[in-house]
């Protein structure tokens, strides 16, 4: 059974960047969940699954306060992250965010076939993290490249994961750089293999 103690939901409106207003707004929105973590302080485990599926618990709650604190603005990217108590493993919070927790942010966005940016660490109270944003339909929309840090003052206590789960509501913040297609990536790698 999930035990979540608390919910902190993170909103980031940018204004200005680099100088220059922004010509569409940009919002990054976090719920971040300090969840009880079963196997803190215990022996080493392989099977994950127990929290593989509180991750997908929590994601839920975390997915529904994040899309609502994004208010009017359509999630363009999403990431996640969970910072693990120094009682636990990173492999705990690598099964947090990689097994499972993306059915519910997927659904919650209606929509995301590009791969969920990740990033698990262990760390002490109130230590900050780094959520990586992706594009949400498109693992090559650029705009939608972006990165915000979260830090919640008491979390998480060593028996505990601080879930973060991020959407990004416009683009990066007067986004304006030109990437390389697709299609020109897959030919550079095409070479580099042949030689």
């Amino acid at each position: 059974m999930m035990k979540l103690r608390q919910v902190t939901v993170i909103v980031q409106d940018v204004l200005s960047e680099g100088g220059r207003e922004l010509v569409r707004p940009t919002r990054r929105v976090a719920a971040c969940g300090a969840l009880q973590n079963p196997f803190a302080g215990g022996p080493s485990i392989d099977d994950f699954s127990r929290l593989a599926e509180i991750s997908v618990e929590a994601g839920k709650i975390l997915t529904d306060r994040a899309l609502s604190a994004l208010g009017e603005l359509k999630p363009r990217g999403y990431g996640k992250a969970a910072l693990v108590g120094s009682a636990g493993d990173l492999e705990h919070g690598a099964a947090m965010i990689h097994m499972r927790v993306g059915m519910p942010m997927r659904e919650g966005a209606g929509g995301g076939v590009a791969i969920i940016p990740g990033n698990a660490r262990v760390g002490a109270m109130g230590a900050p993290i780094d959520i990586i944003f992706g594009g949400l339909d498109d693992g090559w929309d650029y705009d939608a490249m972006d990165t915000m840090t979260v830090a919640v003052p008491d979390a998480p206590k060593p028996d505990e994961i601080l879930l973060a789960i991020a959407f990004l509501g416009g683009t990066r913040p007067n986004a304006r750089i030109k990437g390389n297609p697709p299609e020109q990536v897959a030919e550079f790698v095409k070479k580099l293999r042949a030689s």
